[in-house]
């Protein structure tokens, strides 16, 4: 990947396809042009434990900027999960305060983040700024979800972070969802539904 520019503020999110728990966003801005992190990539393509290590270094105040902001499960539920989405993204933007370079948004243009942006699509594999949100985001989102787990152990969340793994879906059919859950994105029919009713 090419090195990272502090001409541009990297903005991703991570959750958008789990069945439980908030959507989290992560804006990212490098100090100086030309730092390179080794091994920095798409969130999705690394490991848990490589993700935590770019995740200490690309968030202990050194080589960038960063902040994160989520969209809940009730505002997942009330609007949709790609404007829950965006929303998030927007309030990681806030926290990062006074924006000096150009915005980069991974994947389509996002009409709600209420900020003139780019848009690049797979930009988190491409664009290092990107990138460097996508393991914030999703880091910050799995520590989340690694606390839901403690509260609800039936369902794996600290192994599957709420995504539609085969043991999820199963505890899902045994034990019904929890109040994490969303519930339009659950997969299951009308047994699950009648469970969430009660």
């Amino acid at each position: 990947m090419l090195a990272g520019s502090s001409a541009t503020v990297g903005v991703d999110e991570a959750g958008r396809g789990s069945l439980a728990g908030p959507v989290v966003a992560a804006a990212y801005q490098f100090h100086k042009s030309g730092v390179e992190l080794e091994g920095l990539d798409d969130s999705k393509k690394l490991s848990r434990k490589k993700r935590e290590g770019l995740f200490e270094r690309l968030t202990d105040g050194e080589m960038g900027r960063w902040a994160v902001g989520e969209a809940s499960l009730k505002e997942i539920e009330e609007h949709n999960i790609l404007v829950a989405s965006q929303m998030a993204m927007a309030r990681a933007l806030k926290g990062l305060g006074d924006v000096t370079g150009v915005i980069l948004v991974d994947g389509l243009p996002a009409k709600h983040l209420g900020k003139e942006h780019v848009a690049v699509v797979g930009g988190d594999g491409i664009c290092p700024s990107i990138a460097a949100a996508s393991v914030v985001a999703k880091v910050s989102r799995d520590r989340t979800l690694l606390q839901f787990g403690q509260l609800y152990p039936m369902y794996g969340f600290s192994k599957n972070c709420g995504y539609g793994t085969a043991e999820h879906l199963q505890a899902l059919r045994v034990h019904g969802p929890c109040p994490l859950h969303r519930r339009s994105f659950l997969p299951l029919g009308s047994t699950t539904m009648s469970r969430m009713e009660k």
